[in-house]
C-alpha cells in the first residue's frame, strides 16, 4: 500500500506564527490521517527572511499560509508566490482589511499585539519549558511540581497532549507505561486527582506504531508493533492506572485538542 508523502505548510509570521499554527492544524485535521507537516517561520521582519521561505519552498514544494501585519512584506510574499506557481493564503490580511473598513479606521500594523510580553505570557513559556523538561520520563523529579501528570503506553498522544497543555499554562509531566519498567513511586504519592490515564484500542494502536516505523524506516513487523506486544503492554497500563484510581480517558478517535477539552474539563472539576 503506498503512503501519501506529507503535504508541508510554511506558516510565516512576523510574530511567533501560533495563530497561522494553530489555524493549519485546525484544518489538517479534516484530512487525518493524510500527514501534513508543518514548518514555522516566525519572526520574518525583512526581505531577506521572505526570500529564505520562498527559495525553500521552491527546493522542497509545499504551501505558504501567512499572518503578516507589514503591508511591504505581505506583498512582497504574495507577488514571489505568484511568480512561482506557490500557492499562498493570507490569513490575516482579508479580515484586517474588512474590520478596517467597517471601524473606519487604519489598523495598527503592529507584529505581535496578540502575545503581550505580560505575566500570562511568561506563565505560558515556563509552562512549555516544564512539558519539554519533564516530557517521556525524562526527569521524574517532575512529577511532584507538575499540574497535571499524563500515563500511557508509547504513541498514546502523551507529548502532543503535554504541549497543548502546556499552551494552556498548565505544567504537564507525562510518564510512560512499560512493562519491563516499574513506573516511578511518585505517582502513587501525589493527588491522583491530577493525573491522567491515557488508553487506546489495540487495533489503533497497532495501525499508529507500524506507521511510525514507517516513517523511521523500519521494519512493521517488528515487536514494537506487535499486536500481541501491544495487548501486554496495555493490560500493564490498565493494571497501574487501576492501582492509582486516577481517571482513564480513551483516545483511540480523538484529537489532541478533544482530550485536552476532556483533561481541562476534570482538572477544573476537582480543583
Amino acid at each position: 500500500m503506498d503512503h501519501p508523502l506529507p503535504t508541508r505548510v510554511y506558516v510565516v509570521s512576523d510574530s511567533v506564527g501560533e495563530t497561522g499554527e494553530s489555524v493549519v492544524r485546525a484544518a489538517a485535521m479534516q484530512f487525518h490521517p493524510v500527514p501534513v507537516e508543518i514548518v514555522r517561520a516566525p519572526f520574518i521582519h525583512d526581505i531577506e527572511g521572505i526570500d529564505k521561505v520562498i527559495n525553500a519552498i521552491r527546493i522542497h514544494g509545499g504551501i505558504v499560509v501567512f499572518t503578516l501585519v507589514i503591508p511591504e512584506l505581505r506583498d512582497d510574499l504574495i507577488a514571489k508566490a505568484k511568480e512561482h506557481g506557490i500557492p499562498h493564503i493570507d490569513l490575516l490580511g482579508p479580515v484586517v482589511n474588512t474590520l478596517g473598513q467597517a471601524l473606519r479606521q487604519e489598523p495598527r500594523r503592529q507584529p505581535g499585539m496578540i502575545h503581550p510580553l505580560d505575566e500570562d505570557y511568561f506563565k505560558k513559556v515556563e509552562a512549555v519549558e516544564f512539558a519539554v523538561k519533564y516530557d517521556d520520563g525524562r526527569d521524574f523529579s517532575g512529577i511532584q511540581k507538575a499540574d497535571i501528570i499524563l500515563l500511557g503506553v508509547s504513541r498514546t498522544s502523551k507529548t502532543p497532549l503535554s504541549m497543548y497543555l502546556a499552551h494552556k499554562r498548565f505544567k504537564v509531566a507525562n510518564v510512560p507505561l512499560v512493562p519491563e519498567m516499574q513506573p516511578p513511586a511518585a505517582i502513587y504519592t501525589v493527588a491522583k486527582d491530577k493525573i491522567i490515564g491515557l488508553r487506546i484500542d489495540p487495533d489503533k494502536l497497532n495501525v499508529i506504531r507500524q506507521e511510525r516505523l514507517r516513517t523511521l524506516g523500519l521494519a512493521e513487523n517488528a515487536t514494537y508493533a506487535n499486536v500481541e506486544r501491544i495487548k501486554i503492554e496495555l493490560a500493564f497500563a490498565d493494571k497501574i492506572m487501576s492501582k492509582i484510581g486516577c481517571v482513564i480517558f480513551d483516545v483511540s478517535n480523538r484529537a489532541v485538542e478533544e482530550t485536552a477539552s476532556l483533561v481541562m474539563d476534570h482538572i477544573e472539576r476537582v480543583q
